[in-house]
């Protein structure tokens, strides 16, 4: 017997990441507003400036656009730090107000007190698939955890190079992404997250476009989790805000998302509006003049109009033709 497919539903992540500009207040705003707007997640990013950077790095473009060229990236990545102790406190503000925490992990030392909140789920960025050390620390941990991957930026190789040293570890979530901030229309290819969804039970996308199609149809796919950046204020300085969805825009992006798994549920309805409106407009059996008892149902005395009742269908006329009727019947009267 086909067992009976579950309806689907997608677990939103709320990615704050930076964009709360070191501040533990509009941290702790932004995951209220998650909450409001109906997030299943909010997300946040925990790096060690001096484990994940050189003090010479440059930005890349994008932050360089959205934050000007003088601060190098290590001297960002320190603006925008969060320390552990505010993190725990943010992760009990989230516990408190009901919503789930989850943190991007960028290096050994983060991932180490990242553990210490006894998470269920972990998230990998997208420029640390290719970080053995890190990866190979996740490999061992010893409890059950979910781990999200970001494979923006990543060719096959890297992908294959990313399983190989997972080894057969279960729960690995592949995340489509394009690491461009926005991302035009024109470099998503949706046929990748069709082949992720072909290749893991799980899978996921993280949307950095301004639209909400690549989402819309990434739930249609059966995405498990959908990532988006959310900020208060679009225009504000930092290297993520201008690809955010203000508090508004998240709020019609998750209803997007809503309404689309109502649109593809396998749910029975049961009193859905048009049976409600049925007896109103279709056509029932009815008699096209009186019609006496004993008198043979024919094209002459029986015809189809709208009665506001519900009758016989009209396509029962031929069980009824030529048969003789068991009482009379006045004009219009619906023939039972």
């Amino acid at each position: 017997m086909k067992q009976k497919q579950k309806n689907h539903r997608t677990n939103i992540i709320a990615e704050i990441g930076v964009n709360h500009n070191g501040d533990y207040e509009t941290a702790k705003k932004l995951i209220k507003i998650a909450k409001i707007c109906g997030a299943d997640f909010a997300k946040f990013q925990m790096y060690e400036p001096d484990e994940m950077v050189t003090d010479s790095a440059k930005k890349a473009n994008y932050q360089n656009s959205n934050m000007g060229k003088k601060l190098t990236q290590k001297k960002m990545l320190k603006k925008y730090y969060m320390n552990f102790k505010k993190i725990k406190n943010l992760k009990n503000y989230c516990d408190k107000i009901g919503i789930n925490f989850m943190a991007s992990v960028f290096d050994e030392i983060s991932l180490r007190n990242y553990l210490k909140l006894n998470p269920k789920y972990l998230k990998l960025p997208s420029p640390e698939i290719n970080n053995y050390f890190l990866i190979n620390k996740i490999k061992n941990i010893k409890k059950k955890i979910s781990v999200l991957f970001s494979i923006g930026m990543s060719n096959t190789k890297d992908i294959l190079n990313f399983y190989r040293a997972m080894g057969k570890k279960e729960n690995l979530v592949p995340m489509y992404c394009v690491s461009s901030y926005p991302t035009k229309i024109s470099e998503v290819n949706l046929k990748k997250i069709i082949s992720l969804k072909k290749n893991s039970k799980t899978f996921g996308l993280s949307d950095h476009t301004e639209s909400f199609e690549t989402s819309i149809i990434s739930t249609f796919l059966g995405a498990n989790f959908i990532e988006r950046h959310i900020t208060l204020n679009k225009n504000q300085k930092g290297p993520d805000h201008s690809s955010s969805l203000d508090p508004n825009q998240f709020k019609m992006f998750i209803n997007s998302v809503r309404n689309t798994e109502t649109l593809v549920s396998n749910k029975k309805i049961e009193a859905h509006e048009e049976h409600k409106n049925k007896k109103y407009v279709r056509k029932f059996l009815v008699a096209k003049k009186k019609i006496n008892k004993g008198e043979k149902f024919s094209f002459e005395n029986v015809t189809c109009k709208r009665s506001g009742k519900i009758g016989l269908d009209p396509f029962s006329f031929v069980k009824i033709n030529n048969r003789k009727s068991k009482r009379s019947f006045t004009k219009d009267e619906l023939i039972k």
